[in-house]
């Protein structure tokens, strides 16, 4: 079937070329190709129109004898839209780039009747459906590439057909099932990839007649089963990637003789197991060797240090070593390898003491990776021979010692990642010094001393953590200087003082962890100038006042300010940050009524107990009920009603005002009166002496304190005691009432009532109008709200003292 398509295909091909097919077809074609492109940012098509000669079309390239478009070079032109079946017309058309635009649709079907076609580059585009299997007609082609795509289905068996080809890219699509056996017919083949598509089982063994092969990337597929042994079998490969392809089993030991030419090799994130073969050091043009992430075992080999091109080596993620000393003696044998610009053996199983011959490897190397190993030692003084070092992380070993001032020699340092090791002693001002440091990881070390300001002149850092150490002193006023820093992790650090008053300035800030480092003061109101923050740890200081305004943190999702010495209210604010999802006022001295809308009502995130004065009506945060100290305005009244409380009000202000006047004349008589007397009397009633002149001190002091001794008698409201009045030569009684007590209210009133009756005379209107109005108020103080005076009888009873005495 295949052959009588092929044959009806070229048998149209035939008549169309009967059919007179001119330069003129070449621009129809053309125009409606260029009707079907919906974006044209860099206006490059405006050259295709009528009044343009076709040849001199913008990247349309025409043949010397017939003046026929032969090459139309359109990549990387930011072009959009479809592309248009007209495609199928260009009849002599023998090159084809739409590549790094953003066609979409399917590859028309006509793209097939391009017969003279060989070069075909629809690369990075956002095509879809399935390859077209017209495509395969086009026997000439040498070059097709159709990668970062979406197209979907399998790969066509007729794909064979292209016998011709040499570089076939079908990578970074969406094609599934097995890779079909009729790959094998394509024995020119000098480039293929089939990476990151869903292609799974094996690798057929009529690979291995591709001998022309010098490129295969099969990697990120869905492959199985053991090291494809076909591939072996292409000794001329120079690049071969099998990265994350499921493949398992043990390599060959002898690859390093069966791929002698082998610049780059990717094994990474498989199932591999065993041993590294050692004939790897035998492939002298080796460049990069990646192998990370699989079960090898055993040691480095020594004999890498062969390797003279060796630029990249991957090992990590593996099992590599035993813990013991001479795991790392590798070290020393890559000191020969002058070009090695990435070592990364971190998380295996090395152990030993750090070589000083780390400082002698290559002064190329930009990444020295050995964290997560049992390495023991210290940083070798020397550490700073490696000038363009970028990367160096060593976290997560057992290093001792202290850190060498040469890192400040290292200025090309990006990253540092030294955390979780047993360091000591200060941190080296010359760390100052890496001007292009981002990240500084010295966290969970036993550093000491203070915090160096220099590092305010790393102002491209954006991440630091350097907490669980043993620091002290105050957070530098340099390190808020850093506009560019994102995190800051200072945790589990005894420091002093204050957060500086600066920290607003870090206007990038998304993390800022000050936890348990007994800082102390008022949190600086700039605080809420961080705009970009998301969490914020300042839990278990010694920070007092109030929560400064940071309702413009509308960004944050996790606060945590407890176990500090916070006062003032919980801020209303805090219940309408929309991506909160933990807030920790706990342990503080936080007082008033707790928020009750918003955030507040999930106490899955909000915590507030143990704040003694906090109260609020939200039960499952288990406060205790705020209390109403007086009773609120019933809306339903009228104005007319607020009107007459604000009278009664003024009302008694102004008789208890008269009250204190006429007192105190009552008092001057009475005084008058007695220096006429005080010659013939030695002695006076409680009530004539107790004028009103006497203070709570006087009163503490004639009664002992009062004390038990000088008790006479007990009621039910309250206790008597005996006081002698140095001053006016007399023993008075001094009853103490409990007002806490029920009815000792009623109790107060009429021991009030009494003395004011007795002391004024009875019978004087003024003071018992006085006695009147004071009683209605006292009835209004009444602790149960079912005793207290309703508006309209206070109202009722006003009026009737009125109409009484006026």
């Amino acid at each position: 079937m295949m052959r009588i398509f092929i044959l009806l295909s070229f048998n149209a091909f035939i008549l169309r070329e009967a059919c007179g097919f001119t330069d003129e077809t070449d621009m129809q074609a053309l125009l409606e190709f260029k009707s079907q492109v919906s974006q044209d940012k860099r206006v490059l098509l405006s050259s295709w129109n009528h009044s343009v000669p076709l040849c001199n079309w913008n990247k349309v390239t025409c043949g010397h004898k017939h003046k026929r478009v032969t090459g139309l070079d359109l990549g990387g032109l930011q072009l959009g839209g479809v592309i248009s079946p007209s495609i199928g017309n260009l009849s002599f058309l023998m090159s084809l780039d739409l590549s790094s635009n953003s066609f979409g649709g399917t590859i028309p079907q006509e793209v097939g009747y391009l017969f003279r076609l060989e070069y075909l580059n629809m690369s990075f585009n956002i095509l879809k459906g399935e390859i077209p299997v017209n495509l395969f007609n086009c026997s000439r082609l040498f070059d097709l590439e159709l990668d970062s795509n979406q197209l979907e289905g399998g790969v066509p068996s007729e794909l064979g057909s292209l016998t011709n080809l040499l570089y076939l890219y079908l990578g970074r699509n969406y094609l599934k099932g097995k890779l079909p056996v009729s790959l094998g017919n394509l024995t020119s083949l000098m480039q293929l990839s089939f990476t990151g598509n869903k292609l799974e089982g094996g690798i057929p063994s009529e690979v291995a007649r591709l001998n022309q092969m010098v490129f295969l990337s099969l990697s990120m597929n869905n492959f199985s089963g053991i090291f494809p042994p076909s591939i072996y079998n292409l000794s001329s490969l120079e690049m071969l990637n099998i990265f994350s392809t499921g493949f398992s089993g043990r390599p060959n030991p002898d690859i390093g003789i069966l791929l002698p030419n082998l610049q780059e090799l990717y094994m990474g994130n498989n199932h591999f197991t065993g041993a590294i073969p050692t004939t790897l050091s035998n492939i002298s043009t080796l460049e990069i060797l990646a192998m990370e992430f699989n079960n090898l075992t055993g040691g480095i080999p020594l004999s890498f240090g062969k390797l003279q091109n060796l630029e990249v080596l991957l090992l990590h993620g593996n099992s590599l070593g035993n813990h013991s000393f001479g795991d790392l003696d590798f070290i020393d044998s890559l000191s020969n390898c002058t070009q090695l610009l990435i070592l990364s053996v971190g998380f295996n199983r090395l152990g030993g003491e750090l070589p000083t011959s780390v400082a002698n490897l290559s002064t190329s190397l930009n990444e020295l990776k050995l964290q997560m190993n049992h390495i023991s030692g210290s940083i070798p003084h020397d550490i700073g021979n490696l000038i363009n070092l970028s990367k160096l992380e060593l976290y997560g070993n057992m290093l001792r010692g202290t850190l060498p001032n040469s890192l400040g020699m290292i200025l090309e340092l990006g990253y540092l990642s030294l955390d979780s090791n047993r360091l000591s002693g200060v941190i080296p001002s010359s760390i100052g010094n890496m001007t292009k440091l981002e990240t500084l990881y010295l966290n969970n070390n036993s550093f000491e001393g203070p915090i160096p300001p220099s590092l305010g002149n790393c102002r491209r850092l954006l991440y630091l953590y350097i907490g669980c150490n043993r620091l002290n002193g105050t957070i530098p006023r340099e390190i808020m200087q850093i506009s560019s820093i994102v995190h800051i992790f200072i945790e589990d650090t005894p420091l002093t003082g204050s957060l500086p008053n600066n920290v607003g300035r870090l206007q990038s800030l998304v993390i800022l962890s000050l936890a348990n480092t007994s800082l102390s003061g008022q949190l600086p109101q700039t605080l809420g100038k961080c705009l970009s923050m998301e969490e914020l740890y300042l839990q278990e200081n010694y920070f007092v006042g109030t929560i400064p305004d940071i309702r413009g943190l509308v960004g944050v999702r996790r606060v945590d300010l407890s176990k500090n010495n916070l006062t003032g209210s919980i801020p209303e604010y805090f219940s309408k940050f929309s991506k909160l999802e933990y807030l920790n006022l706990s342990i503080n001295n936080f007082e008033g009524r707790v928020p009750t809308e918003g955030n507040f009502q999930n106490s899955t995130i909000v915590l507030v107990y143990g704040n003694k004065n906090l109260c609020g009506d939200i039960k499952e945060l288990k406060l205790d009920p705020c209390i109403v100290h007086a009773p609120s305005m019933m809306k339903k009244h009228s104005s007319l009603s607020k009107k007459i409380v604000i009278g009664v009000c003024l009302g008694i202000s102004f008789i208890f005002l008269v009250f204190i006047v006429l007192l105190s004349l009552c008092w001057f008589m009475k005084r008058k009166k007695k220096k006429q007397q005080q010659t013939n009397n030695t002695t006076f009633s409680t009530l004539e002496v107790f004028h009103g002149k006497i203070s709570y001190g006087d009163l503490r002091n004639a009664t002992n304190g009062f004390s038990s001794s000088n008790c006479i008698g007990s009621g039910s409201f309250g206790t008597v005691f005996k006081a002698l009045l140095p001053a006016e030569n007399d023993v008075v009684a001094v009853k103490v009432l409990n007002l806490k007590r029920r009815g000792a209210m009623k109790s107060f009133l009429a021991e009030y009532k009494l003395i004011l009756h007795s002391g004024l005379r009875v019978g004087f209107p003024h003071a018992e109008c006085l006695a009147s109005v004071l009683e209605v108020g006292l009835r209004c103080c009444e602790e149960s709200p079912a005793n207290r005076l309703a508006i309209t009888q206070v109202v009722k009873d006003l009026n009737s003292i009125k109409e009484r005495f006026f």
